[in-house]
């Protein structure tokens, strides 16, 4: 894992990352996001109905939109499983990709009080970088930068799952020190097998460059 990391460090180190931040959603980078949309990207990677859904919640009141995007006491909506059911939020929110286009979204969401997380909830972590952005390192250098907001949070460790299949993602969680826990199929979703990492922040961070306060706040 330490040589894939290093690898991967020094292929970033060729990229713009100057260009490439974090940013909060708003008003400023809706239209970029609204374009993501209309090209059939969603942000939920097991949903894809969830495009035009935000589509129309953009349209209706753009405004609550994106406040709805920030949402530490898990005071929104109701999250629609990909079954059509629904289970009560957790506390979250969503940064957005930014190189001066719209790039992807990065989330995290958590319970309060612990690290752990309901059978619903496959992971603290989940983010999709539009397809003509992607192989730039930019999930990378996302999920990177998002590492000292989720400590910021109280959480000492992050879950993220993935398919097992997903070989590029594996790379993006790898290089940011995750580490393999398990592989299991989902009861509550079903589909292939899946794989469970585990990033422990006090050791990643204890280890990184700091993060400028511009991609933190």
């Amino acid at each position: 894992m330490k040589d894939r990391l290093e690898e991967t460090r020094t292929e970033l180190h060729k990229l713009p990352v100057e260009t490439f931040q974090l940013v909060w959603p708003a008003a400023q980078y809706l239209s970029g996001y609204i374009h993501a949309l209309q090209q059939d990207w969603s942000p939920d990677t097991m949903r894809p109905q969830a495009a035009q859904e935000h589509l129309a919640l953009i349209a209706e009141d753009p405004d609550l939109f994106l406040s709805q995007q920030i949402d530490r006491e898990a005071r929104g909506p109701r999250v629609t499983l990909p079954d059509g059911s629904t289970v009560p939020r957790l506390s979250g929110f969503v940064r957005w990709m930014w190189d001066g286009e719209f790039c992807g979204a990065i989330g995290l969401r958590w319970q309060m009080g612990t690290h752990e997380l309901p059978p619903y909830c496959l992971g603290h972590i989940g983010y999709s970088v539009v397809p003509w952005k992607r192989r730039q390192g930019y999930a990378t250098e996302a999920l990177r930068l998002l590492l000292p907001d989720v400590r910021t949070e109280g959480l000492a460790q992050v879950d993220i799952v993935i398919r097992t299949t997903n070989i590029a993602s594996q790379r993006v969680i790898e290089a940011n020190g995750g580490r393999l826990i398990e592989r299991f199929r989902s009861d509550i979703y079903g589909g292939p097998e899946r794989t469970l990492y585990r990033i422990s922040l006090d050791q990643i961070l204890n280890n990184s460059p700091d993060v400028s306060d511009a991609n933190r706040s």
